[in-house]
This record gives structure tokens, C-alpha cells and sequence, in this order.
């Protein structure tokens, strides 16, 4: 995709992502592969206001963000958005929320186990969740390339989720069956225990989603 279409599909999904209910205001923060670089949301934007222009680009090989352009600077969480997409070659976009039953899942440092199917979606039996390290920082980015390992989404401790994909669209729709797996785990733990499925049971499904969605090859959700 050509750089201008990009950065408009990246403000589109920002405000998809908030219409969607599982991000608020101007936190949060997406980023796409863009050749040897990415582009990724400028920090403390309300989405309503962002315009393709306002989206930063940066080289992945880099070691710190570009200056600020015309006023914009990268979002702070820059750095797990570069170091994803660096350990990562399968994943071209990357979407960071603060939905709100994931956050609360990740303030009581609970994984999303196998309690619903639909886990199988994110390449294995759990979502798993992160310790807490201050954002923007080197120690939040290791948690988060670590606890993301080979899946499509995980949980940053106090904090909130991390959904990726080989492109923009599946990111996004990863991001909000994410929060419907945090949410519906949440409210069946409070009417007792969840089953959960066994891990062969979920591990055999993970094919077949890899083919299933918004964004696949295959079938469309």
C-alpha cells in the first residue's frame, strides 16, 4: 500500500477502534509495516482530530524516533510497536488499546484462558498477561515481545492490550475479539467457574483460524 492510503487507513482504524467502544479519547496507538519502516499515530492526538499527515514515520532499523514534525512526535509507545514488528515478520500492523475488560483482566494479571473457541483465533490455548513496566519504556517492550511471543494478542499488566496481524484489518478485528474473550471470561467467572477446554481441543483449532476473518486468505468472519 502506498504511503497516503496507509496513513488514512491508520486514522480509520483509530476511529474505528474507539466507535467500537474498545478505546477511548486519544490513548491507544496503531502502527503498520511500511517497507523498512512503520507508521505509527503521533502521541496525545484526539482521534476525531488526526489527519493522515499527522502519522509518523519511522525506520525500524532506528534507535529513537525522528523529531517532532510540524508538532507531532511518535506515539510514546513507539518502542514495543518497533521491537513487535522487528522480532515479528509475520505481523504488519500493530494495535494497542485500553478496552476495558481486557484492562481489567490486566490489572488483576489474569491470562484469557480457553474458556470460548474463539482464543484458537489468537494461535494458542491463552492470551497471556505481562507484569507492569512504565509505558514507553525499554522493560514494557520486552514484556510485551515476550508475553506476545508467537500469538496475536496479549495483556500488558495495569495497563491494556496489544492485538497484531499481518495487516491492518485483522489487527483490528483481532483487537476486538480480544476484548469480547476478556469480557466474556470476566462475566462468567463472576457467575462461577469457567470450563476450559483442553489445550489439544484449542490447538486444533488454531489452523483453521489462521484462514477464518477479516484479513485471511480464507474464510470471512
Amino acid at each position: 500500500m502506498e504511503s497516503a492510503g496507509l496513513r488514512r487507513a491508520i486514522v480509520d482504524a483509530c476511529r474505528a477502534m474507539n466507535a467500537m467502544g474498545i478505546n477511548q479519547g486519544a490513548a491507544g496507538n496503531i502502527s503498520a509495516r511500511w517497507g523498512d519502516a512503520m507508521l505509527i499515530t503521533p502521541s496525545g492526538v484526539d482521534y476525531q482530530a488526526l489527519a493522515p499527515e499527522m502519522i509518523v514515520a519511522m525506520d525500524l532499523a532506528a534507535d529513537a524516533p525522528p523529531p517532532a514534525r510540524n508538532g507531532h512526535r511518535a506515539s510514546s509507545e513507539w518502542r514495543f510497536h518497533r521491537d513487535i514488528l522487528r522480532a515479528r515478520g509475520d505481523v504488519g500492523a500493530v494495535v494497542h488499546t485500553h478496552a476495558p475488560y481486557a484492562t481489567v483482566m490486566s490489572m488483576l494479571r489474569r491470562p484469557i484462558p480457553a474458556s470460548h473457541y474463539m482464543i484458537a483465533a489468537f494461535g494458542d490455548s491463552q492470551v497471556l498477561c505481562t507484569d507492569y513496566a512504565p509505558f514507553g519504556t525499554v522493560e514494557l517492550s520486552e514484556l510485551a515481545v515476550g508475553g506476545l511471543g508467537t500469538r496475536q494478542g496479549v495483556l500488558l499488566g495495569s495497563h491494556g492490550m496489544i492485538a497484531v496481524g499481518p495487516d491492518l484489518q485483522r489487527a483490528l478485528w483481532l483487537a476486538g475479539e480480544l476484548e469480547t474473550l476478556a469480557k466474556l471470561h470476566y462475566l462468567a467467572s463472576l457467575a462461577g467457574a469457567p470450563v476450559i477446554l483442553s489445550e489439544a481441543e484449542t490447538l486444533a483449532l488454531c489452523a483453521k483460524f489462521a484462514a477464518y476473518g477479516p484479513g485471511s486468505k480464507g474464510e470471512k468472519a
